[in-house]
């Protein structure tokens, strides 16, 4: 049987990485595209040669971690780094099968007597396709400490398992979540056109047309958290076909049963189809375990599955007086990503009956771009209330609380009965800032029974909620 001869593979290596030529570099196609708000800092990290650490970049599927990697290629070659000592390559790449990372790396070495102190750039792309990945890659850094190792993968939640297993001093893990509604913006060129902000230059911002504003809000909804899609009409009109079967489909179906064995796919495809379709209600395992037949201890590991894939996410409940319960009995789920609701069951509009929920499930998946503050972010429900954001910090030995309602309608700014829960909840608790109600196009502040209520469009509080927490990103 013909085996693939080491010439066969470097023809493939030079095709890959065009800037080994004169004169060569990334393809225009790939410079042109946008760059994530992500990748100064990605960037800083891949050129820190102080760590001997590889940088794991992992994420959902289709949100740019390949284009970043070009990016970054880019970046490195304009910065003087010269082309021979840089290495891509992508793993599912059918004639890279069964060869190993130290095979790779000793043909790059042999083709360009690079010496094992020479300073070089290797990016492995999509890793997961080589077995015991992590095994290989940390004897890699082991072995050569003077070169930079990037791997990317679409697998994430077997990237973050075998890197934390095997990766603890070797590997530095990076996220690149899917769009905020600010970076949507930006991609389309429409962030300066539609936001302006404070005069008095707080981390507020105002538009001058919010009928233009929330139109793009619900193009967002629909398709605007993958990058490509922003940019192809196609795909746009088809959401169902890409984001479903491409990124969806193939985490339910491939990544999560390969990673932890699970036999009954089709049962943790309806857990996941009636968790998407609920997103942002409150379930628990009980009722759940009822509905769907499924044992509880089967339940919560499947949500913990699919959480680890960034599919969805669990909000934690509070009280009324913001105190956690001791048992955690029921708890809310959102889509990471407002656009799988879409592709799974329809793209929305104005006056759909899913707003409401996708509008909250995108502000949360603003807040989910910040890890070190996600974990202080809960939702409150007592019997007579509840308050969809809830955020519990602590300064100075004070505790700060921040309290929000979420909704796709200008009826609360008038008819203060459907905020009663939110107020009750103001006075009960010491608020760092007053609470805020957000609306389809009413801004302003209104008093209600003495508290102080802030009133915002929902469009732009989700705008500022991600442009002001990716615009601190030294929290990477």
């Amino acid at each position: 049987m013909r085996e693939v001869t080491d010439v066969e593979i470097y023809d493939r290596l030079a095709f890959d990485n065009p800037w080994w030529e004169e004169n060569g570099g990334v393809d225009g196609v790939y410079i042109d595209y946008p760059r994530r708000t992500y990748f100064d800092p990605f960037q800083n990290l891949v050129t820190q040669s102080e760590v001997n650490r590889a940088i794991i970049l992992f994420g959902p599927r289709r949100v740019g971690k390949t284009v970043m990697v070009y990016h970054t290629i880019h970046e490195l070659l304009e910065q003087g780094v010269p082309g021979e000592n840089i290495l891509y390559l992508s793993l599912d790449t059918p004639i890279y099968t069964g060869i190993s990372l130290n095979t790779f790396i000793q043909l790059f070495q042999s083709r360009f007597s690079h010496s094992r102190k020479a300073q070089l750039y290797i990016f492995f792309d999509e890793i997961q396709y080589l077995r015991e990945w992590e095994v290989h890659l940390k004897s890699l850094v082991d072995s050569f400490k003077a070169y930079r190792f990037i791997a990317t993968g679409s697998a994430a939640a077997a990237l973050r398992l075998k890197s934390t297993e095997s990766g603890a001093g070797r590997f530095t893990e990076f996220m690149l979540p899917s769009l905020t509604f600010a970076e949507y913006l930006r991609f389309i060129e429409r962030e300066v056109e539609l936001l302006h902000p404070a005069a008095d230059r707080t981390s507020r911002y105002w538009t001058d047309d919010i009928q233009a504003l929330n139109k793009e809000f619900i193009n967002y909804l629909n398709f605007g958290g993958f990058p490509e899609a922003v940019f192809s009409p196609a795909i746009q009109a088809d959401s169902a076909r890409y984001i479903k079967s491409d990124i969806i489909d193939k985490v339910l179906l491939r990544d999560l049963p390969s990673l932890y064995g699970i036999s009954d796919i089709q049962e943790l495809n309806r857990l996941f189809t009636t968790l998407a379709y609920n997103t942002g209600e409150e379930v628990g395992l009980e009722g759940l375990s009822q509905s769907s037949g499924v044992a509880k201890n089967t339940l919560k590991r499947y949500i913990e599955y699919l959480e680890a894939a960034f599919l969805i996410r669990r909000v934690r409940r509070i009280d009324g007086h913001a105190k956690h319960f001791k048992r955690l009995v029921t708890f809310k789920v959102y889509l990471t990503n407002p656009s799988m609701w879409a592709a799974l069951f329809g793209p929305v509009h104005d006056k759909h009956g899913a707003m409401g929920a996708l509008t909250e499930t995108a502000i949360w998946a603003q807040w989910f771009h910040q890890q070190n503050f996600i974990t202080n972010l809960h939702y409150a429900r007592w019997p007579r209330g509840e308050v969809d954001i809830v955020g519990l910090f602590s300064s100075g030995g004070e505790k700060n609380i921040l309290a929000v309602e979420i909704k796709w309608s200008d009826r609360p700014a008038t008819h203060s009965g459907e905020i009663k829960g939110l107020v009750s909840f103001a006075q009960a608790n010491q608020l760092m800032h007053g609470p805020l109600v957000t609306t389809k196009t009413v801004s302003g502040d209104r008093t209600v029974e003495g508290v102080t209520v802030r009133f915002q469009p929902s469009s732009i509080y989700c705008y500022t909620v991600g442009k002001n927490l990716l615009g601190r990103m030294d929290w990477l």
